[in-house]
């Protein structure tokens, strides 16, 4: 894997924040068969320390390859990605854990075997704090792998993930197979966890009306191509609705991203310039702000109606 450890002090985001994984020029491409596709193309961004940042996209937009070459189960095409060289992990460098879809437990054994086997294959293990989230939904410990429930099974991956003391956690659709309050207390019990440790946590879902109060910082794909990435209420801040009469163009400035007709109605959602206050718009025109699930949608729509991976 091409993966680099940054010299000296970590660079600093654009939040302020230390950087704790730069993704540079990255990519996959896929080749046999009639296939010889870019599953994931030229996608550069940051992650910083301490944030949770969401992955979201369409089935098939990348976010499983994207985490499975972060988390070195794949080897990229094209492009790199650096760690810092002192982190949580010490000296030694920050560490990435990844909790996959499928959920790789040994079906026969246990729940006290399969710690037995994460504190022997990672170099730093905290077996309490395995045993902390495990005990917080009541797991058995003496209980069959292939015996617990998908649900279950999550939790001792969690359990697992959480054990080996990641400075970044890397999560591919976590709670898709909780009920949902499991799955409102799994993401209350990460976001703790996040923010006791400073852990960095980058989660995949397409569930994108979870996100709000849970992720702070965005990333968008759409066909293997990132189309948006940085902090959420940044990005929401930078782009807002117009909503009026029937018409052509929006009645004030920024580049419109997406527009929506009646007959009697438009609404335009834009991304307002970057020098100014936006002035104020006539009656009967008004403005609103945009909320993450309607920024999200815009931005796949206009790639679907453009039939192209570029936003």
């Amino acid at each position: 894997m091409n993966l680099k450890l940054a010299a000296g002090s970590d660079p600093a985001t654009t939040d302020g924040r230390d950087t704790v994984l730069t993704v540079t020029g990255l990519g996959k491409r896929y080749r046999g068969g009639r296939d010889n596709t870019w599953a994931l193309r030229d996608c550069s961004f940051t992650l910083p320390a301490g944030s949770v940042t969401a992955l979201v996209g369409m089935n098939g937009a990348g976010k499983t390859t994207l985490l499975s070459i972060l988390a070195g189960l794949l080897t990229p095409t094209a492009g790199h990605l650096t760690l810092p060289s002192t982190g949580q992990g010490g000296a030694d460098g920050a560490r990435i854990a990844f909790v996959a879809q499928e959920k790789p437990l040994y079906r026969y054994f246990s729940v006290a075997d399969m710690l037995q086997v994460g504190a022997r294959l990672n170099r730093v293990w905290d077996q309490e704090r395995a045993l902390r989230w495990l005990r917080r939904f009541d797991i058995p410990l003496d209980r069959a792998c292939g015996r617990l429930s998908g649900g279950q099974q999550a939790q001792v991956n969690f359990a697992i993930a959480l054990g080996s003391r990641p400075s970044v956690l890397l999560l591919d659709e976590p709670v898709s197979t909780l009920d949902p309050l499991a799955r409102s207390e799994v993401t209350a019990e990460l976001l703790t966890e996040a923010a006791d440790t400073g852990m960095t946590v980058l989660l995949s879902t397409h569930v994108v009306g979870e996100l709000v109060g849970v992720a702070d910082h965005l990333l968008l794909l759409a066909k293997g191509r990132l189309l948006a990435a940085g902090e959420i209420d940044t990005l929401l801040e930078n782009h807002l609705h117009y909503v009026g009469p029937r018409a052509d163009v929006p009645p004030g400035p920024g580049q419109v991203v997406w527009a929506s007709h009646t007959d009697n109605q438009s609404v335009f959602l834009v991304r307002l310039p970057e020098t100014g206050p936006v002035p104020p718009v006539d009656a009967p025109w008004t403005t609103r702000p945009v909320t993450l699930e309607e920024f999200v949608l815009a931005q796949l729509k206009k790639v679907r109606t453009a039939g192209e991976g570029e936003a």
